[in-house]
């Protein structure tokens, strides 16, 4: 991994996944460095890039803004890696079912926002990924994947996928960084690095 990882640096738990990279970089000895993304020019130095969870209206307004929402496509089909997690797989969808946010098609999911109530309905519960293994998962007012088209399902609660891959692109609906568990984020290195 040149580059290190840029973290899309508008709203939400930005300072976690910093948090987490920094940890995983420390543990493997590595040099990875991350980047806050808010401008387009700043993509030129990442490998990779994480879309946290935050207000997904507010994100998709803030990526246009500033140039990245086209920009990110445009990389993304050119094998560039992207991981969505919570308001970030909503962005990255296919169908966001929100007429106020439209998806940037990198992954081939139909999503429903806030399906298991709001903030007081957030829960943890333990999953199986596909290659992670047993994982507590945060959810916070999650969205549910409703339909995961031609992705690879990774995990699965309440018989809905719960964390997606097509190729480059990663999506969950929970958020790893609100854990102690590196797993998913070492995960989504590998693919950066062409491992996974």
């Amino acid at each position: 991994m040149s580059q290190g990882i840029g973290i899309l640096g508008f709203q939400g738990d930005v300072s976690e996944h910093i948090g987490i990279i920094k940890t995983i970089a420390r543990k493997h000895k590595k040099n990875i460095p991350v980047t806050e993304i808010r401008k387009k020019d700043q993509l030129d130095n990442v490998s990779g890039l994480i879309i946290p969870g935050g207000e997904s209206t507010t994100m998709y307004k803030l990526l246009n803004l500033y140039g990245i929402y086209d920009e990110v496509i445009s990389r993304a089909m050119d094998g560039f890696p992207v991981m969505g997690t919570c308001a970030g797989l909503i962005v990255i969808s296919k169908e966001t079912n929100d007429s106020r946010v439209k998806g940037m098609n990198l992954i081939d999911t139909t999503i429903e926002r806030n399906a298991y109530g709001r903030q007081i309905d957030s829960f943890i519960h333990e999953i199986n990924i596909s290659g992670i293994g047993e994982y507590k998962a945060v959810f916070i007012r999650a969205p549910v994947i409703s339909d995961a088209g031609s992705s690879e399902i990774l995990a699965v609660y309440n018989n809905k996928p719960v964390m997606v891959r097509k190729g480059n692109i990663l999506g969950m609906t929970f958020h790893p960084e609100l854990t102690n568990d590196l797993r998913v984020h070492e995960y989504f290195l590998d693919i950066v690095g062409g491992e996974g």
